[in-house]
């Protein structure tokens, strides 16, 4: 298949594709397209790359346009609007391109709406922040009295909300561990700090174990400094201390000595030691000092 480019300039600018090859004569029409095209690349080249901009300051920073000159396969990327996958100009033509250059030849088809994937796990961050948005309008919308159905028993609609929260705060505490980085909490922490005293007695029926008569009194400070209790007041039976590392230890991501609760009785220290607050199968809490914010060396 040929490609025809014609002049954007000169005293050809305006003439029509057609007589502008007649004017280009005979034998002398191959080496006069090639010479068009070698000359007018870089014009070609400056047009896609004022596109690639335009589409990059109208969609925002999660859009990326890649521009590469397919004579140089090895070196191809001459010009990179936006910068999503972090790719560096002179860098090769992707594996996708080749294949379908390979397969089709100069028949290659134009491809839209590929997914790609990338070292810094971005692609997965997006899948889950969309699913959430859409699982939270489903839930706005649910009766939250309404029964679903789960990987475990059935719950209502408002305690699936909390449990999802739970697992997702619970579960993200192992990435600020690794990172190093303090997690800064919300009072939202109280669904699940309610979560965490709802299953006391879980907690024990898990373990075939007996519930105690009364559970201790819990008196927790709030990231907000806020005061949160429940049971009743005793100072026997009791478990104080900060919010977020009482969710800690229901969550089971971290043990209550490495924490500065101040648990007082038999019964809340031994619900402290195996607390709970997820179903399944009994579980037991992470050993002493295996669970932590790793500080950088």
């Amino acid at each position: 298949m040929l490609y025809v480019c014609r002049p954007l300039s000169g005293k050809y600018k305006n003439i029509d594709t057609l007589r502008f090859l007649r004017l280009c004569g005979g034998n002398e029409f191959s080496i006069t397209i090639r010479d068009i095209i070698k000359s007018n690349k870089q014009s070609i080249f400056d047009l896609l790359k004022q596109l690639a901009d335009a589409v990059v300051t109208t969609f925002g920073s999660n859009c990326e346009v890649a521009i590469h000159d397919l004579s140089t396969l090895k070196h191809s990327l001459i010009y990179l609007a936006g910068n999503v996958t972090k790719r560096k100009l002179g860098a090769p033509i992707t594996d996708m391109v080749v294949s379908a250059l390979i397969k089709e030849g100069r028949q290659v088809k134009d491809r839209y709406g590929y997914e790609t994937i990338m070292d810094d796990g971005r692609e997965l961050l997006e899948r889950w922040h969309g699913f959430v948005l859409d699982m939270s309008k489903r839930f706005g919308a649910a009766d939250p009295q309404a029964r679903v159905k789960w990987a475990g028993p059935e719950m209502s609609v408002r305690s699936s909300i909390t449990a999802r929260l739970m697992e997702t705060w619970a579960h993200g505490q192992a990435i600020y561990d690794v990172l190093g980085v303090e997690r800064v909490d919300a009072d939202r922490i109280r669904n699940i700090a309610v979560l965490g005293v709802n299953t006391f007695g879980w907690t024990f029926r898990n373990r075939r174990l007996q519930v105690p008569h009364q559970m201790p009194y819990v008196r927790l400070t709030a990231p907000s400094g806020a005061l949160w209790e429940w049971g009743e007041p005793s100072e026997t039976e009791c478990v104080e201390g900060s919010a977020t590392e009482f969710c800690q230890v229901v969550t089971q991501t971290r043990n209550v000595q490495d924490t500065a609760l101040c648990v007082n009785g038999d019964t809340a220290t031994e619900w402290m030691s195996i607390a709970q607050c997820f179903a399944g199968p009994p579980e037991q809490p992470p050993a002493p000092g295996t669970r932590f914010l790793q500080r950088p060396r």
